[in-house]
């Protein structure tokens, strides 16, 4: 019952936070420590990256078939992406990223870039990905994509800030930030399972399978609604909810 209850946390908190501009490492690092679970499995970790990057494919996928129409749109993509790989590979290398990942950095990162989100968002100027988004600007938003190789970030959070800071409009700097996933989800997946080979660890297990579909749908349902609550609203609740969310992370660590 327990196993269950873990993957159905995770599974909504990557299904979720990985497509709204809040960090999904906070959320999983601030349920460890208030469950007290320890890592969740690499299995289930993969699966839940890998149903997010189904979901996104699924609601894309008018673009991704019709690619010889938005060949030019995907090549940003790839360009974009190219950055956080490099720089992510040597940093994994390095081993620095590991030693990124606590509580009290991902506390005030999630605050500062939470600020950072409310000032790109202040902008006016409504820049359109269809006529606006060059290669000079995929480039750009690349390089703000290597921010969230540090824990707190947030990767959509950081895409969709660099896209407002360029004026891009909310919907169309979101629909970049969707777009990248995919490159970052699917070389995040086959990590995962080159892992798994390596510590001989099974792959397809009813855990994995079940996280995978649970974050598919999870991710799914934000891609959708997000875009819709955009077309309505700006980005200030998901910047209040940064901000409570990295005073609970810094007062998890200051006030032991």
């Amino acid at each position: 019952m327990e196993n269950i209850i873990q993957i159905l946390l995770i599974s909504i908190i990557q299904g979720i936070a990985e497509f709204i501009p809040v960090s999904s490492s906070a959320h999983i690092n601030l349920l460890s420590n208030l469950f007290n679970y320890e890592k969740f499995e690499l299995a289930v970790n993969v699966s839940a990256h890998f149903g997010s990057l189904v979901a996104v494919l699924f609601y894309f996928n008018k673009e991704i078939y019709n690619f010889s129409k938005n060949k030019n749109l995907f090549y940003k993509v790839i360009i974009a992406s190219i950055p956080i790989f490099i720089i992510g590979y040597i940093l994994i290398e390095l081993k620095i990223i590991s030693n990124l990942r606590t509580i009290e950095i991902m506390g005030w990162t999630t605050i500062i870039f939470g600020i950072l989100l409310y000032i790109s968002d202040k902008f006016k100027i409504k820049l359109k990905m269809k006529n606006n988004f060059t290669f000079r600007n995929a480039i750009i938003i690349g390089f703000y994509q290597t921010l969230a190789l540090i824990p707190g970030v947030s990767r959509s959070g950081i895409i969709i800030t660099g896209a407002r800071f360029l004026k891009f409009n909310r919907i169309d700097a979101a629909k970049i930030s969707f777009l990248l996933s995919i490159p970052a989800l699917g070389a995040w997946s086959l990590y995962g399972v080159f892992d798994l080979i390596k510590q001989n660890d099974q792959i397809l297990t009813v855990s994995s399978i079940l996280t995978a579909f649970l974050s598919f749908i999870f991710s799914y349902i934000t891609i959708k609604y997000f875009l819709i609550y955009l077309k309505k609203f700006n980005l200030n609740l998901f910047v209040i909810y940064r901000l409570i969310l990295g005073i609970i992370l810094l007062s998890v660590v200051y006030l032991k």
